[in-house]
Order: C-alpha cells, then sequence, then structure tokens
C-alpha cells in the first residue's frame, strides 16, 4: 500500500513539472512562429517597399496571439510611424 502512495505521489510530481515546463517552451515555439510570420511579411513586403523591424517583443506577439497578433503588429508598424 505504501508503494502504491509513492507510486502516486511520483506520478502528480511528474505530471505538474511536464505542465510547468511546457508553458516556456511553447512560447519560445510560439515567438520563433511569429518571428517566421514577420519575415514573411518582409519578404513579401519588400516588393512593395513595406518592412517590419522583427524584434523579441513583436515576435512573442505574435506567436502569442497568432495571426491576429501578427496582424497586430504589422499594422502597428505601418500606421503608428
Amino acid at each position: 500500500m505504501e508503494m502504491l502512495l509513492y507510486l502516486f505521489c511520483a506520478v502528480v510530481v511528474l505530471w505538474l513539472v511536464v505542465h510547468l515546463l511546457a508553458l516556456p517552451f511553447k512560447l519560445v515555439w510560439n515567438g520563433i512562429i511569429g518571428a517566421l510570420m514577420l519575415w514573411l511579411f518582409n519578404l513579401v513586403g519588400s516588393l512593395f517597399h513595406l518592412s517590419v523591424h522583427i524584434t523579441i517583443f513583436k515576435a512573442l506577439v505574435a506567436g502569442f496571439f497568432g495571426i491576429p497578433g501578427a496582424v497586430v503588429v504589422i499594422l502597428w508598424e505601418l500606421f503608428a510611424k
């Protein structure tokens, strides 16, 4: 019975660690995807003389919020200057 309790506690601790470490990795991955989206805009936008300076903050916003975040970053960069 004691062994079963230890096994249950180990599974709970492992589950908590995995879920706590998943968020930073997800944010990094989303930041990379956001930077790629902004880079693609720069690639296509260079044909029309449009560009967005890619920073860590802008990549995280675009990555965390997805396509709407990238659109907001692009519109902010184009119209807030």
